[in-house]
């Protein structure tokens, strides 16, 4: 089963359906998640960030909720308004980006705020992981996008030495940056970042150059690669998708513009977000009409429409069999057994500050989630030693030679 899932940054629920029936499931409730805030931790449960503005101020929390309920179970309250989430597969982290440019890193088993750093200018608008998530991509409202390398971060006399934190920064954008995604191939893997002014561009991952400049007749929030990387779609503020070429020579008659080959179009508002499924053939899409729409990218025809609410949609998932108490096909005894023994929750909240006692151990290693249909003893949040290591071997590359 392949579950649908849609949020709004007015509406306060968050609908989920059936991605092949179309079945409505659960509307979790209380949450109006700004674009790129929301996210399925390693199919666990779901996350959402949520920024609530004032006249005189804005307060930011991060919302938790677990498949099976739709009531919040866990409230963070982090130090600023935090946008775009994203975590790791295994769910070991959560990163988030800031109103003030800062991007922070939490650890999901302990709720510790491992790192913080500023990273722009202006607040981050969207953030996404390499194939391998050895990097961070992250755009901002300062147009720029920049690469990070998230093992350097932890790593203080790497930092020290480096003459800047980011591997790559690209600020060929001269508005502020609606979206970025990361293709496969880890270190020949190219990014692609649309912004609002009218263009999407294709970045170089190994070698932090730009290899293609795209301008569309409309102004992009949304882009999606398709699987098999031979194309990207874009959702354009003037209702269209369009299908832009990765591979192709440039075609200077075409009625879009040059490497667009085609686009799709329901009548719908502006399209604000889009996600692919793993078949490579359905794509889904979000607008400010407040439906989801989802598409046959083969006969570029609308297969179902749903509707989410009101208000604009702001975030479309396509999570793969959602972990609840057990994966289909488990659901016997002992599985039942096996759950109760384990009698998992939800992790703790996530922490405003990076506690002092912490940063002076130099406590910075990860924890993974393991899935919690494994037995008890299996089941515990179990710290990785891979990247303390890894932190280790560069630290003592950057330790003067003894002559």
């Amino acid at each position: 089963m392949e579950l649908l899932v849609a949020s709004s940054s007015v509406d306060s629920t968050i609908g989920s359906w059936d991605l092949r029936s179309g079945s409505e499931q659960l509307r979790y409730r209380s949450s109006a998640s700004p674009p790129h805030g929301l996210l399925s931790v390693s199919r666990r449960f779901l996350a959402s960030s949520q920024i609530r503005d004032s006249p005189k101020s804005s307060s930011s929390q991060i919302l938790f909720w677990s498949w099976d309920k739709p009531q919040i179970e866990v409230r963070s309250f982090p130090a600023e308004p935090i946008g775009p989430i994203v975590s790791n597969s295994d769910g070991a982290y959560i990163v988030g980006g800031g109103s003030s440019g800062s991007i922070y890193l939490w650890e999901v088993a302990s709720g510790k705020l491992l790192n913080k750093w500023h990273a722009h200018y202006r607040s981050v608008t969207c953030l996404t992981l390499s194939d391998d998530e050895s990097l961070l991509i992250s755009g901002s409202e300062d147009g720029c996008v920049r690469v990070w390398s998230l093992l350097m971060m932890f790593d203080d006399m790497g930092k020290e030495a480096a003459r800047n934190l980011y591997k790559y920064s690209f600020s060929e954008h001269s508005l502020r940056v609606t979206d970025v995604v990361c293709g496969h191939g880890l270190c020949n893997s190219i990014i692609i970042s649309s912004s609002e002014d009218r263009t999407c561009k294709i970045w170089s991952l190994s070698e932090g150059i730009l290899l293609r400049n795209i301008v569309f007749p409309s102004v992009i929030d949304a882009i999606a690669m398709d699987p098999g990387e031979h194309a990207f779609y874009a959702g354009g503020r003037d209702g269209r998708i369009y299908i832009a070429a990765l591979n192709a020579e440039p075609d200077p008659d075409n009625r879009y513009g040059m490497y667009i080959i085609g686009s799709l179009s329901d009548q719908s508002k502006a399209v604000t977000c889009l996600t692919f499924s793993t078949d490579g053939v359905t794509l889904v899409s979000g607008s400010e009409d407040g439906m989801v729409r989802v598409w046959d990218t083969k006969s570029q025809h609308v297969s179902r429409v749903l509707k989410h609410g009101k208000g604009p949609v702001s975030n479309v998932l396509i999570v793969r069999q959602p972990l609840r108490s057990g994966p289909q096909g488990f659901g016997n005894s002992q599985v039942s057994m096996s759950r109760k023994r384990s009698n998992l929750s939800l992790p703790p909240p996530l922490e405003k500050y990076i506690k002092t006692s912490d940063a002076e151990a130099g406590n910075k290693s990860l924890a993974v989630l393991h899935p919690s249909w494994q037995d008890s003893h299996d089941s515990q949040y179990c710290s990785s030693y891979i990247m303390e290591s890894q932190i280790k071997d560069l630290q003592e590359k950057h330790l003067p030679t003894q002559s």
